[in-house]
């Protein structure tokens, strides 16, 4: 399988990078890290997640995100990368989009 990220779940990457580097420093680097390693586990793992508003959605081990994706044949298209404490409402008004 391949791994393709579409550019509004890599603008939701570095969004949530820079939130955690307000945070402290260091730790946007690793928010990307860990969930970078997230996006490589669905190469194991695509498919058996829960469906959420149409996508499957996966959540990251170590911040409170999930990556909502779809397969498409032997690709795994990573669509949103989003935090999971905002409203349900503003998750499928972004994943609308």
């Amino acid at each position: 399988m391949k791994l393709q990220i579409h550019s509004l779940a890599y603008d939701d990457l570095l969004a949530g990078r820079d939130f955690y580097e307000m945070q402290q420093a260091g730790l946007g680097a690793y928010f990307l890290d860990t969930l970078f390693s997230d996006i490589e586990s669905l190469l194991l793992h695509a498919g058996v997640h829960v469906r959420v508003f149409g996508y499957f959605r996966a959540l990251s081990r170590r911040f409170p995100y999930a990556l909502y994706y779809k397969l498409n044949g032997e690709v795994i298209e990573i669509w949103r990368v989003l935090d999971c404490r905002q409203h349900p409402r503003r998750v499928r008004e972004a994943l609308r989009k």
